[in-house]
């Protein structure tokens, strides 16, 4: 260990309060990422907040990348991580896979986009029918935003009625109908902001409890008549990876078929949970299915799918519902996405649930270890650290978590190579290894170490 190093350990282990914590961990990134600093300060002349992304800001200044190879990373400073985020789980195989370079570098000699379909687009289609029986049709479009954007509007056309009802919390993109009840549009105490949205869209967009069956069912009774779908996530990504129970997944199922309203499962995230995604896992049959990130083998994507008689709504010969846009079913993408999805097979799929078990299972030690009371949340390969001691059910409950905690602890992985969410969140990769799994729980283990006992000791 050099004499700098020692440094910058003596001056966390020094601290003793929160803001303590905080400063000596700031001071180490400062120290280990100038070049980062100086390209934020530049990209602030050109965009606001010195980014084109929102969830990539943390404080002081997020880490310019250079280059992924694998499960790895590579800063503009040279400072190399693991990557246990695989740009916010859209990356299942890792940085730059040779099959899946190989599949777009082939494609892209023959062209990236034409104003025509191509078999690609098929061949995707094909593989996703295979998994998800819920997918009798199927549409490609750019983003996971786009994708419930369009599987909102096939249920409310559809069923000629206007309300939505999502969760709490719940993130389904950008658009309008997404964002009410999510943490962009609430407050720290949960309230409601609807800054720049449709006015009309706070009183049709319905938000309830994630896991509160009582909750929903008046929903279900009051707007019974004028309820077009619900729409969900298996898994609750932006929430805090909060698994919704058997149980209530079913009464939204029971309730949307008995009610004439659609069932949407939002699978753009939990698509890698199993090989027939979050419904398979949970044994359900939605009537619309949304996905995205994987599916595009790390170019963007997005697609929507389900029952034939609600899809032919798009068929442009005699349907009701126009879906254009110029880089729906981009030729690069599809290749990309056969390639990705054809090498997430039910073994590849099995370990990196497994290796997701053992990163749960770490995480739970090293809190023990050093008298931490915290959940680990999450299924499979996602995972959330919420520093509590009472269960997560929904996002009110992630809420009472305190903040500044994960942010101190962020850094201080960040500062030992470890590279992860601001908000708390990991997800496994096939990539990965046991290896690289202990990797984070040891430098987990450390960082809790140097958190002070004001900080998040029970």
């Amino acid at each position: 260990m050099s004499s700098k190093d020692r440094h910058r350990k003596g001056r966390i282990a020094m601290a003793t309060t929160q803001s303590d914590v905080r400063g000596a961990v700031e001071a180490t990134y400062r120290d280990r990422t100038p070049k980062s600093r100086e390209l934020f300060a530049l990209a602030g002349t050109v965009m606001p907040g010195g980014d084109t992304r929102s969830a990539l800001y943390f404080s002081p200044y997020p880490t310019f990348v250079e280059r992924g190879f694998g499960c790895h990373l590579r800063d503009v400073d040279g400072n190399e991580y693991l990557d246990f985020l695989s740009n916010y789980t859209s990356l299942v195989h890792g940085h730059a896979h040779p099959v899946i370079t190989k599949a777009i570098a082939d494609q892209i000699e023959r062209g990236t986009a034409f104003a025509s379909p191509t078999e690609n687009q098929i061949r995707l289609a094909e593989l996703l029918k295979s998994r998800m029986p819920s997918l009798e049709r199927v549409r490609f479009c750019n983003s996971g935003t786009e994708a419930t954007l369009m599987a909102i509007r096939a249920a409310k056309a559809f069923t000629g009625r206007n309300k939505v009802i999502k969760l709490d919390g719940g993130y389904h993109g950008t658009h309008d109908a997404a964002l009410i009840g999510t943490p962009t549009t609430s407050n720290t105490k949960g309230a409601l902001q609807d800054w720049g949205l449709f006015r009309a869209i706070v009183a049709d967009v319905l938000s309830t409890p994630a896991n509160d069956i009582n909750a929903a069912a008046k929903l279900f009774e009051q707007y019974r008549d004028d309820l077009a779908a619900v729409i969900v996530e298996p898994v609750m990504g932006g929430a805090g990876i909060i698994a919704l129970e058997a149980g209530f997944l079913n009464f939204l199922r029971e309730s949307t078929r008995s009610s004439g309203a659609l069932l949407i499962l939002d699978e753009v995230i939990t698509f890698r949970l199993s090989y027939g995604g979050g419904q398979q896992l949970y044994g359900l049959l939605p009537d619309l299915t949304s996905l995205g990130k994987i599916i595009g083998g790390g170019l963007p994507v997005g697609a929507f799918g389900g029952r034939s008689e609600i899809m032919s709504q798009f068929d442009p010969a005699d349907g009701i519902l126009p879906h254009s846009g110029t880089f729906n079913g981009n030729a690069a993408t599809m290749a990309a996405g056969i390639a990705a999805v054809e090498l997430l097979t039910k073994e590849a799929i099995d370990r990196i649930n497994q290796l997701g078990d053992r990163l749960r299972a770490g995480l739970r030690d090293a809190m023990l270890a050093n008298g931490i009371e915290a959940q680990i949340t999450g299924i499979g390969s996602l995972l959330g650290i919420h520093f509590i001691k009472e269960p997560i059910r929904n996002y009110r409950d992630a809420l009472r978590a305190p903040r500044n905690i994960v942010s101190a602890l962020h850094l201080s992985l960040m500062n030992r190579g470890m590279f992860v969410a601001p908000r708390g969140f990991l997800c496994t990769s096939t990539a990965m290894s046991e290896t690289e799994v202990d990797d984070l729980v040891s430098a987990f283990g450390d960082t809790l170490a140097t958190l002070s006992p004001e900080c998040c000791r029970a």
